[in-house]
């Protein structure tokens, strides 16, 4: 999620912090395994088929472009909590032994009413052991967020399992791609209807940023502020919000209600190592 940087700025001339900004020699990368939830999977960047794709299928694509032979598999699935990534996804990502490796989770978590906040970051812990030593370089986010009422009832959450993050970084010698001060990534015209996803511009500058903190020199700045917004008129407005409560909060309730997930029984997209 984000809180506002005092000024746009390119990763490179970013100051260091935490270890999150300091660009690292690019390394050769023949296989990417990305773990995750929803953000990972794709969600909202749609294709025509109706599929997604993501930041992480961009930078896929643009890491195949370097390395021949290169492989990819994502084993995010929407919906998944960090307890279900650690179990599901964390034990077939480590045999797979990829030179590259991108781990987030734990946002769903922390946007649960009852949520267990040390637990969360134990087991994102736990993670982080078991997949650091298993690949070539793990990658570690702290995500970003849409501005507004959501963001500011669980900042506090949000910020200290940015705060383990950063911890993380540093013992298990993850990179960390700051995502959260990232501007202008909580601008709600980068976030899709559901207002929980990133639409296709949101994801690109993802990609961007990963690509930059791998240490590749940048394509564009994923900070780069968007133009000044219209005014929104209030019977728009109001629409807008009537369309969100019917589409998506009043069946994302339900689903809380009756323990449901919206991955239930979703297999991810990419389940093994293979070319693009």
């Amino acid at each position: 999620m984000e809180s506002r940087a005092p000024s746009p700025v390119d990763s490179a001339d970013a100051p260091a912090a935490a270890g999150t900004e300091e660009r690292p020699a690019p390394r050769a990368v023949g296989s990417f395994v990305a773990l995750g939830d929803s953000f990972t999977e794709g969600m909202s960047d749609a294709l025509p088929d109706g599929s997604y794709r993501g930041w992480a299928d961009l930078l896929a694509a643009r890491l195949d472009a370097r390395h021949e032979g290169f492989r990819y598999a994502n084993l995010a699935v929407r919906g998944k909590l960090i307890g279900q990534i650690a179990r599901d996804q964390v034990p077939a990502a480590a045999e797979m032994g990829a030179d590259l490796v991108t781990l987030v989770g734990g946002l769903n978590d922390v946007l649960r009413p009852n949520c267990d906040t040390e637990r969360v970051c134990a087991l994102l812990e736990e993670s982080v052991a078991a997949l650091a030593p298993r690949c070539g370089q793990l990658v570690l986010m702290r995500s970003p967020g849409r501005d507004g009422p959501v963001l500011e009832r669980y900042r506090p959450r949000m910020e200290r399992l940015f705060d383990v993050i950063d911890e993380l970084g540093e013992r298990y010698g993850a990179l960390v791609v700051d995502l959260y001060s990232g501007n202008p990534l909580g601008d709600d015209r980068l976030w899709a209807d559901d207002r929980l996803h990133l639409t296709d511009e949101g994801h690109r500058r993802v990609a961007e940023a990963v690509w930059q903190r791998l240490g590749h020199a940048p394509e564009s700045d994923w900070r780069a502020p968007l133009p000044p917004a219209e005014p929104a008129k209030w019977l728009q407005q109001r629409g807008a919000d009537l369309r969100f409560a019917k589409v998506h909060l009043l069946p994302w309730i339900g689903r809380r209600l009756t323990g449901r997930s919206s991955g239930d029984g979703r297999e991810p997209k990419r389940p093994e190592l293979r070319p693009l």
